[in-house]
């Protein structure tokens, strides 16, 4: 072989020695390469999981505090009920004590209201007869409530009271009216007129005859004319007609 061809194929094996080495110094550093993209990649996807993680984490968190307050929210709420409930169940317990002692109470004041009512009949027809028929219709009406079931039992016992009121105001007040009684055995027209239940007398209208309630004889006794111009000052009196003075009349007091 000769000189030139063996420089030849020298120079072909120093090329692919070359060549050679260049290709096994490459492929290490692309490797390098290669994992730190895969390095990189899977880091990526890595964050990526532990900022989801992390999001849900934090709605849980957040979830989780909305829970815990809404619990506690809730215990306030069912521990005021519960309070609610006991004083309400207190309430209802007094309640119906107060009704069993007002059915009670009813039981009692009924019977009561009878006799009251029987007790200021009795009054009536014994006292003077100051304007009796009024006063007697009252007493019927009283009776007729007591029966009456659209009446409540405080209201009939409060007309019983106002009925006691009416009759005591009757010994304080000197009143005059006009009414038609039998006097000496005549029909009369007549100013009547009361002073408490100290005196009750009447007088015609023409003012010439007068007449006194005599309550032991249950009757009227005709007066003298003495007693005429104090009677007709009397009834002027309790009709405002003329000023308060003294006067003179006769005293027949229920006994």
């Amino acid at each position: 072989m000769s000189k030139m061809k063996l420089n030849l194929v020298a120079s072909a094996l120093v090329g692919a020695m070359a060549f050679t080495g260049s290709a096994l110094a490459a492929d290490p550093l692309e490797k390098i390469h290669a994992a730190e993209r895969t390095i990189h990649k899977a880091a990526a996807k890595s964050q990526v999981k532990i900022d989801t993680i992390q999001e849900q984490t934090q709605d849980i968190v957040i979830e989780y505090r909305s829970v815990v307050d809404e619990t506690e929210i809730h215990k306030v709420y069912n521990d005021h009920v519960a309070k609610l409930v006991a004083a309400q169940n207190d309430e209802i317990s007094s309640l119906e004590a107060q009704i069993a002692e007002i059915e009670n109470t009813k039981r009692n004041v009924v019977p009561l209201m009878y006799r009251m009512i029987d007790m200021l009949e009795q009054f009536v027809n014994a006292d003077i007869p100051i304007k009796l028929e009024r006063r007697q219709a009252r007493v019927a009406k009283l009776r007729a409530i007591m029966i009456d079931p659209n009446v409540s039992t405080s209201e009939k016992y409060r007309q019983v009271l106002e009925a006691y009121e009416i009759e005591k105001d009757y010994g304080s007040a000197v009143e005059a009216w006009q009414a038609t009684e039998v006097f000496d055995g005549q029909e009369i027209s007549a100013d009547f007129v009361h002073v408490g239940r100290i005196a009750l007398v009447a007088q015609s209208k023409d003012l010439k005859h007068a007449w006194v309630w005599n309550n032991t004889t249950r009757s009227w006794s005709k007066l003298g004319d003495e007693y005429l111009k104090d009677i007709t000052l009397t009834i002027r009196m309790a009709r405002k007609q003329a000023p308060y003075e003294l006067i003179k009349l006769p005293i027949f007091a229920a006994e």
